[in-house]
């Protein structure tokens, strides 16, 4: 289906009429982790703070979304998980689908339009474990798309929009080259096959979804890659530079390929004809945090120097988005970019608002010059809206306008000014 309508007149902020203002979380994050899943399992063994009941959105969302509507964010990406509604294979759980229906249908009412993931990184254990996840080619081109089916047949009726997969090339290198998630591997080897099984994953969701009546989205993770080379000599100047160059072949390259020239190729692997690829999805919407450096050693290490670390370990750096628009607008011209993903993450114990409210002022101006420029974004998804758990780092990190006892922070009032023109 043809990307969204949005009219290049502009606002009051510079942006365009019918930019979507929006933010995101997953399930695990606001509901915590479902007890058939990877990540249960994961937290049970002592690799993860518990999540319990994350912040609390599974019994409050009818408050959740009304204050969204109040700010001006009337788009919502969450993710119907997947362990929850199937808990074990070819078995749904009734009372899961009512309560996703009635989440959905609350959102509906308080005015928000919902971007449904159906993958954000955590997994049904019968399906990731036990038959392979989607390294095995039956559970990438059989279950995986039969469940996305039944998904879209299920939920679609109140579905605005789909963003299927999140993150693929940091799902694989969190989980098979980072170990930092389920299945918790370090093999450069099995990170290729698990790169290039979770795009294609990816496109068999497109490929169900796209007869719909809902636009289709990516969320690719993205960074700029940069060689850290200072104080170096000219051998290992030389050896950053080319594990910087592999770097960036793996987090853009392989996948905008793909969907320019319908040619999947990742690093280590063979190169594979996908002619569907080229030109899927409606919107290329991306993740934004932070850049990269990769030194002569093929560590990563902060860029650029000098700003304070967050949470994540990597300084918050606004130019960086700059840097990913321009660029997305130069490798897939005409096509139109969401920023899908982009905040802020400071600890909970001092959670700097001040410096969220100077970090999304700039992402936004960004965004506006690109438009100006003549990008066409069509969106800003802030990560997040309420503080929820944070994957490895628990509750301890703060990524939301709004705090988990549901008080608004400065930087919700600075959103609400920017998404409302008031």
């Amino acid at each position: 289906m043809p990307a969204e309508s949005t009219a290049r007149t502009t606002g009051s902020d510079g942006l365009p009429d019918g930019f979507m203002w929006g933010t995101g979380a997953s399930s695990l994050q606001t509901e915590g982790a479902a007890p058939r899943s990877d990540w249960y399992a994961w937290e049970a063994a002592g690799r993860a703070p518990r999540s319990g009941d994350g912040n609390g959105f599974g019994v409050r969302y009818q408050e959740d979304f009304a204050q969204l509507a109040e700010l001006g964010l009337t788009h919502h990406r969450l993710s119907l998980d997947w362990a929850r509604l199937e808990p074990h294979p070819g078995r749904h759980d009734p009372a899961a689908v009512e309560h996703y229906r009635a989440v959905l249908t609350a959102a509906r009412d308080a005015g928000i339009s919902v971007w449904v993931c159906l993958h954000h990184f955590d997994l049904p254990g019968w399906f990731s474990e036990d038959q392979g996840g989607f390294l095995e080619p039956g559970g990438r081109s059989r279950t995986w798309p039969r469940h996305v089916d039944w998904v879209g047949e299920t939920f679609g009726d109140l579905v605005h929009g789909w963003m299927p997969v999140n993150e693929p090339v940091a799902y694989a290198m969190l989980g098979w080259l980072l170990g930092t998630i389920p299945p918790g591997r370090r093999d450069p080897e099995r990170f290729a096959e698990a790169l290039e099984a979770v795009l294609l994953a990816e496109h068999e969701a497109w490929r169900v979804l796209r007869s719909g009546d809902q636009p289709t989205c990516t969320i690719h993770s993205l960074m700029p890659v940069f060689a850290a080379t200072a104080g170096e000599d000219e051998r290992r100047t030389a050896a950053a530079r080319a594990n910087a160059e592999l770097v960036d072949e793996v987090v853009w390259r392989t996948w905008i390929r793909a969907m320019r020239d319908g040619l999947l190729h990742v690093p280590g692997r063979a190169p594979i004809e996908a002619p569907e690829m080229a030109g899927a999805f409606d919107l290329i919407g991306f993740s934004y945090y932070h850049a990269l450096g990769v030194t002569a050693d093929n560590t990563f290490v902060p860029h650029p120097a000098g700003i304070r670390p967050g949470p994540l370990g990597l300084p918050p750096w606004a130019e960086g988005l700059r840097i990913c628009l321009e660029r997305l607008a130069d490798d897939l011209p005409g096509r139109p970019l969401v920023v899908s993903e982009c905040g802020l993450g400071t600890w909970t114990a001092d959670d700097d608002d001040e410096q969220r409210c100077q970090y999304l002022t700039d992402c936004l101006e960004i965004t506006r010059d690109a438009v100006a420029d003549g990008i066409d974004v069509r969106g800003f998804f802030h990560w997040t809206g309420v503080d929820n758990y944070e994957w490895g780092l628990g509750f301890d990190a703060a990524f939301g306008l709004i705090d988990r006892d549901r008080s608004p922070k400065p930087s919700a009032e600075l959103a609400r000014r920017w998404a409302t023109g008031r």
